[in-house]
């Protein structure tokens, strides 16, 4: 395996869809699959799945296409879920509830440690107590985690992705409405729901710019 150092946002952003499909067919008990057979699943071409899959090595065999479980393996490898990551969260409104109840971590193994909210005595997760904002300073100078999820309103966010940069987090992942800026190296992925909300707003009105 090869790591694609000049690869496009792109081609990255493919990555996990690719993972996605491959983990459907894989349920099946499907072991092999060609790009034009994920072509017609993903909505991709078979050209550009396998450009976007030579970034990072030759996985397949011409007329025989790709291993599924292998394919799914070197994937794994390469967006980096065959491994555990501890995450918190801070903020436990709508969608810190939903983030904290979703079992799709713990398939794989991205662990909730801890959740943190600013009035903490009047929430409760039923399985993990619920610290305050004014501790997460001190939890983090104590516990090594590798992700921050930030589902604040955005009046304090940045003082909150702040905290989260000096703890050591690796990465944040950020639902607060607003584009917070990182330091210390820490990555971050903005997620504005009103974003996706209104494309497909747009592709509504604008069917025809839609590829189906």
């Amino acid at each position: 395996m090869k790591k694609g150092s000049n690869v496009s946002l792109s081609v990255i952003k493919r990555l996990p869809k690719y993972y996605r499909y491959l983990e459907a067919i894989n349920e099946k008990g499907i072991v092999r699959v060609s790009s034009k057979e994920l072509s017609q699943i993903t909505g991709l071409t078979a050209s550009q799945i396998r450009q976007d899959l030579n970034h990072y090595g030759c996985f397949g065999q011409q007329g025989y296409g790709y291993n599924v479980k292998e394919l799914m393996q070197e994937l794994a490898k390469i967006i980096g879920v065959n491994k555990e990551y501890s995450m918190i969260i801070i903020g436990f409104g709508n969608i810190g509830h939903a983030l904290f109840q979703y079992s799709g971590f713990k398939t794989l193994d991205y662990n909730v440690k801890a959740v943190f909210d600013k009035n903490n005595e009047e929430v409760s997760t039923g399985k993990l107590k619920v610290l305050s904002t004014d501790d997460l300073k001190e939890y983090l100078e104590k516990n090594e985690i590798d992700i921050g999820i930030i589902t604040t309103p955005k009046e304090g966010a940045q003082e909150v992705c702040d905290i989260l940069c000096e703890g050591g987090i690796k990465g944040i992942w950020n639902f607060a409405p607003v584009d917070l800026k990182t330091k210390n190296n820490v990555v971050i992925e903005n997620v504005h729901l009103d974003e996706s909300l209104f494309t497909l707003t747009y592709f509504i009105n604008t069917p025809e710019d839609f590829i189906f």
